[in-house]
């Protein structure tokens, strides 16, 4: 008799339920977050005949030791077990050892409503690894670079005179002038010497950035305030230095890692700018190499946020945001149809028509993302790179003299 397993999991201890094909509990236990404790429930498990595994995420390196150790692992949705628990309780109660009694009986009786993880290439491993970290620290650089404008315009808006108060020039010009008093004696001849020094791109003038400097208004922060700021901004620009450092060797890893990647020619095609490697890299990742993970485009969408939730009662019916899906999977769709919207002529016929018909930004990009999805997939399940040629939509659009 098949026996199946659940474990809910924890930082430093996991509870694992284990029950027989009739949902009789055979085991209870606290397993250990080291290596001892890992190893021991990788052995009970082939030992008890475990067919397969419930948790309730699908990554992770309990995950990645139960797959290498042969054994079936479901992934269930947190929202899922949390509408299963009344099915087994009736007071309300809750704990760690029910809520993997719930993940063991929902393998036992759901499987046909849940999936079994496959595990990814080596190649999608390094590629995730590198994407989700960047992202990181892209909200960190954020955060931080909101932080900094802030001070800025409270004590020196002056200093705001490149486009990005992130970007190298504007933090090598704050570590150098992090206050009005340590600029006091600038003029164009010695702002031209230090921007070429750094290698400035010449976007404007150093006449021009002292003129913007000087219209801007002026602070006054008594002395403690004032050093207090000072301090602020140059300890902010240390942060935000080695971040945005960081991030740029980060795109070159990706450059390197999307290079070697299989399916890095599929989805090439798609974007406008060949050196363009985030947003591929990122579809890559988060799509996974197993294609039975998404059986259809609507399967695809559903999961990248690119369909709305249908709400129907009687005479009601209404479309709302989905908000369970793949956070990332999301970003990356929406980014790619943001930028093809711009260049590629049917995207932005879709996009256009979206908006006349009262859509919203959001909300045009999430059409015209549903709209990409179905190229996506198909071109996703069949390996095959996209090919303009072959888009019937878009030469229908053509033909229409669109």
């Amino acid at each position: 008799m098949e026996r199946y397993a659940g474990i809910d999991l924890a930082s430093e201890e996991h509870r694992l339920s284990i029950v027989d094909g009739e949902g009789g509990q055979l085991e209870q236990r606290r397993i250990g977050h080291d290596e001892q404790g890992i190893a021991a429930l990788c052995r009970r498990l082939r030992a008890l005949g475990v067919g397969r595994v419930a948790l309730e995420r699908p990554d992770g390196l309990v995950v990645e030791r139960l797959l290498d150790a042969g054994l079936t692992v479901v992934a269930v949705h947190p929202n899922q077990l949390a509408a299963a628990r009344d099915r087994y309780r009736v007071a309300g109660g809750k704990s760690d050892g029910f809520d993997s009694y719930v993940l063991a009986e929902l393998c036992r009786t759901d499987m046909h409503r849940l999936r079994a993880l496959e595990p990814d290439g080596d190649e999608t491993k390094a590629l995730r690894a590198l994407t989700r970290t960047r992202e990181d620290l892209v909200q960190a650089r954020v955060a931080l670079a909101n932080q900094l404008r802030a001070q800025l315009e409270a004590c020196w808006p002056g200093a705001l005179v490149f486009a990005h108060v992130d970007s190298p020039i504007s933090l090598a010009f704050l570590r150098r002038y992090p206050s009005p008093a340590d600029a006091k004696g600038i003029g164009p001849k010695r702002l031209a010497g230090w921007l070429a020094r750094h290698g400035y791109s010449g976007c404007q003038a150093p006449e021009e950035l002292i003129e913007r400097m000087r219209r801007a208004p002026e602070g006054r922060a008594g002395g403690l305030e004032a050093g207090a700021r000072r301090a602020a901004v140059l300890g902010l620009v240390a942060a935000l230095e080695p971040i945005v450092a960081q991030i740029r060797e980060l795109n070159s890893q990706i450059r390197g890692a999307l290079r070697s990647h299989p399916d890095a020619t599929i989805f090439a095609p798609l974007f406008r700018d060949a050196k363009t490697v985030v947003c591929p890299a990122a579809l890559i990742a988060e799509l996974g190499d197993s294609r039975e993970r998404y059986p259809s485009d609507a399967a695809l969408a559903a999961d990248a946020g690119m369909s709305p939730v249908a709400v129907e009662s009687g005479k009601r019916r209404v479309a709302s945001f989905r908000r369970a899906c793949d956070k990332r999977l999301r970003d990356a769709v929406a980014t790619l149809a943001d930028s093809t919207r711009h260049w590629h002529p049917w995207a932005s016929d879709v996009y256009a028509r979206a908006r006349e018909r009262g859509q919203d930004h959001p909300h045009a990009i999430r059409t015209l993302g549903r709209a990409w999805v179905r190229v996506l997939w198909r071109c996703w399940q069949d390996g095959v790179p996209y090919d303009p040629t072959l888009h019937g939509n878009l030469r229908r659009f053509q033909t229409a003299g669109g």
